[in-house]
Formats: structure tokens, sequence, C-alpha cells
């Protein structure tokens, strides 16, 4: 912890006011059944794409979009496996277009897709939701039944009973990516879910938003983004201050050339 404060005395002071700010405004949630700038919540950025990267970075394992609206945060899964055969690039996953055609390619496909402007993104480690619930002590999910798997290999041991229960660091990490059950993505999916509503859940405890500042701090450092810092504030304190709906776009297996796609039913 005094490593992540020390990243954030040695920042611009124009970033450091951004986090106080949104600090301030968060704060002031809990004080009020509506909060008065609940249509201030992210700037009008429209929807971002956030790309959850695997540990070596050259897959997709998590991709949503996200829309901050007045009392309510918008989350669409989409399955990593959706067959897309975007310009330039040929048939395709979803999860290996950013690396072959970076984070604009994904906007532009995205965009096309979902019949909506997606206008920026975030590309995040996937070791980062575990890092915030372990600065947070912790998120409670909901485990659905035993996840048992082992892999040397990987240094991963998933040992988990069923029920609920508080999760964080390699608990956590094990629950993400657990995908033994026989649904694929879609259990994935479910579960990145619940790990979600979890971590927001424990933001909002008046203790975990003293350290808002810190957790945004762990945030940049894990991220990759074209949103500023105060627009990355905006973000979090939209997630904190909103409910969240969250949903996955259905999807049903197919297999072309050999290889097993998903065939994603898009927005109109």
């Amino acid at each position: 912890m005094s490593a992540l404060l020390d990243k954030l005395r040695r920042r611009p002071l124009w970033q450091v006011c951004g986090l106080g700010l949104a600090t301030g405004l968060v704060m002031s949630v809990p004080l009020a059944q509506r909060h008065p700038l609940a249509g201030w919540w992210g700037l009008g950025i429209g929807d971002v794409v956030v790309l959850g990267q695997d540990a070596g970075g050259s897959n997709t394992d998590t991709i949503f979009t996200l829309r901050l609206q007045p009392g309510s945060t918008r989350i669409t899964q989409i399955p990593r496996d959706s067959y897309i055969n975007p310009d330039g690039f040929g048939a395709m996953k979803i999860n290996g277009l950013l690396r072959r055609g970076g984070p604009e390619a994904v906007e532009r496909e995205l965009t096309r897709l979902m019949n909506r402007p997606i206008r920026h993104h975030v590309v995040v480690s996937l070791q980062t939701l575990p890092l915030l619930a372990d600065l947070v002590g912790g998120i409670e999910v909901d485990v659905p039944k035993r996840l048992y798997y082992v892999d040397r290999s990987q240094d991963l041991v998933i040992d988990l009973q069923p029920g609920r229960q508080v999760l964080s660091g390699k608990a956590l990490e094990g629950f993400l990516r657990w995908r033994n059950d026989g649904r694929g993505d879609f259990g994935r999916l479910e579960r990145q879910q619940l790990a979600l509503k979890g971590l927001v859940n424990r933001l909002r405890q008046p203790q975990n938003l003293l350290k808002l500042p810190v957790l945004l701090g762990v945030v940049r450092s894990q991220v990759t983004s074209d949103l500023n810092p105060i627009q990355m504030a905006g973000l979090a304190a939209g997630l904190i201050s909103t409910d969240l709906d969250a949903k996955r776009l259905e999807a049903r297996p197919f297999s072309r050339g050999g290889i097993s796609y998903l065939e994603t039913t898009w927005p109109n």
C-alpha cells in the first residue's frame, strides 16, 4: 500500500486534483437518495469498451461495453469467441482483434455490430480485479458449485466450496479463470458478472470510499486508455453511485473450417 501511495505522490498536480474531485463527489453520494450530479458522471463520453487481457497479452479474455446513464450503469458483456469478419482482417474470433488491430479496430467493429458509437476504450490486465479486491478486503460472491482444478504448469490451483463467501487474491483469480464446467464462455461471463457486482458493492462501503484515490491510482497503473484521469474518475464515481445493469449478448456455438465460434446476436 505504501508503494502505491508513493506512486500517487509522484503524479502531476492536475491528476491528483482530478482524483480529489472525484473522491469528493463520491463521498457525497450516500447523503442523498439521488445524487444531484447523477447526469454528470462520465462527462458525456458515451459507450466505452473494456478489454481484459490474459496473462500473456495475446488474447482478450474479457470484453464488455459500459455506458453511464442517470441512475444506472449499463454493461453489455460480449462473448470472446464471437465470430466477426472485420474489414482488413478477415474472419476471426473477436478476442483476437485487439492483438491484430489495436483498440481502435475493436471500437470500429463494435460500433458497426452494436449499431451505436463506441468512442473510447480501456485495456486492462486481468490481474486488476483481484488486486482491487485485495485492497477492499475481498469481495462477496455466491460460488454456484464445487470448483476444483489443478494445473501445475500454470501455477494454478482452484479449490472452492459452493456458497456465499468473501474471495480475494488467488481464490478470486481461480473463480474467474475456472472453465471446466462444459459451459465455456457462458459460465465465465456469469462469474465475471458476479465478481464485478461484488466489487461495486464493496466499493460503496464508507471505509472503501475513503480509499478511492489509492484505488484509482492502482487502476491507472494497470490500464491503457484514451480517457483522461478526470474521465476515469467519473467512470469510477458513476459505477459506485448508480445501479448496475449487466447483461450478456445471446450466442450459439457453430463450427467453420474446423474452428469453433459463437454466432452472437448483436443489437439491432
